[in-house]
This record gives C-alpha cells, structure tokens and sequence, in this order.
C-alpha cells in the first residue's frame, strides 16, 4: 500500500507542485486543504499516514492544526513546511510531536526523504532547521512554555489577522460571549492589553506571519 498523505498549504499552486511530485514518487495524496481547519477536518476522514502543512496558514496555522490531529490519532506523522531556517517554532513544534521540519526552499529535494524517514518512527529535519535545533540546545534557549490553551491560541491568532470578536465567534461557532471571555483570559495571562501588543506575540511566537 503506498503511503497516503494529506496536504495543507493556503498556497493552490504550491499544493499542485507537492501533489505532483509526491505521486510521481509513489506516494497517493487522499487530501488537499487550504487552511488548518480544513486540514484538521479531512484528517478526521481521510486518515492519512502522513499530514504534510504549511505552518503559517490563515485561521488555523500548521503547528496548532497538527496538535488537533495528534490528538485524535496516535498512528498519524505530521511534519511541518515553514520558509524560516530561524523559526522560534521549530522546538516547540518537536515537543508537540511533530516529527518534520522542512524548509519550503528544501522541500523538492527533502519532502520525500521526509516522509519516508517518519513513517519509519525517526525525526526528519531540514539541514538548515537541525542547526538551528542544534545552536538552541546549546545555548539552552528553548521557548518559555506557552501560557495559553489551545482555544486561546486559535482566538489570538484570528485577531493578530485582524478579526473582530464577532467574527472570532463565527468562526469558531462559539458565541460573542465566550469570544470575549477568551480574548479577556488571553490579555490577563499575558499581561497584554493593547491589540498591537497582541500581533506582536503572535508574531514572536509563530501564530501568524502579517
């Protein structure tokens, strides 16, 4: 059986050119999806072995996208796509059980090593990310925990890209109310009130790239 993977990439054309060259080398794509929630819910019904995505998606990013879906599966690999070889993500996307890192600069020539490598059980890293892992243990500056749920994570996200409370409610399916109520939990735990303070977090942290 070839091994199935999902993709997510808010970008079609970047979708298109994995999804060719992934099926050339053998592999069969059961799912296409342009943001983390779409992501999230053709996992629930596709269940691929592997979800490759994007990390910097509208709505829902990559790393938070592929917590969802580790979750709900303990059998499925996820490895992340990012543009930055400096990502402050890259450790707290391994603690979170991500087990690929690629560059999207790499991706043509380490996707496919990558998919192989972790649905044989090993971590896959980018040349240029595994430094980065490399220099970070070293100076022993790994990420401070993140304070936030992971529902405070998706709301500060949508408001970095500009949301209004309404419409963090809509999209979440959750009242104006309790929108609210995590944005006021959110601003309390970080000590941060203003909304601009609150994109440049999300900008630090790897939630959103404006």
């Amino acid at each position: 059986m070839p091994i199935q993977v999902l993709l997510a990439d808010d970008h079609q054309i970047v979708r298109q050119g994995l999804k060719a060259m992934l099926e050339h080398e053998g592999f069969k794509v059961v799912g296409e999806a342009a943001d983390g929630r779409e992501a999230v819910t053709l996992a629930e019904t596709t269940h691929p072995d592997v979800a490759v995505l994007d990390l910097a998606m509208p709505g829902l990013n990559g790393l938070d996208a592929a917590r969802v879906m580790l979750r709900a599966s303990d059998r499925m690999k996820a490895i992340l796509l990012t543009m930055h070889t400096d990502d402050p993500y890259v450790l707290e996307a391994l603690r979170a059980g991500i087990s690929g890192y690629v560059l999207k600069t790499q991706a043509t020539v380490d996707l496919v090593q990558a998919i192989r490598e972790v649905t044989r059980g090993a971590i896959y890293l980018s040349p240029g990310v595994s430094k980065t892992v490399v220099d970070a243990y070293r100076n022993k500056s790994d990420l401070p925990p993140d304070p936030l749920s992971p529902r405070e994570r998706e709301v500060l996200q949508l408001v970095a890209e500009g949301k209004t409370t309404k419409e963090v409610a809509a999209l979440l399916g959750v009242s104006v109310k309790t929108a609210e109520s995590h944005r006021t939990h959110i601003t309390k735990k970080l000590g941060i009130s203003e909304t601009a303070g609150l994109v440049r977090y999300a900008l630090q942290r790897g939630l959103s790239e404006l």
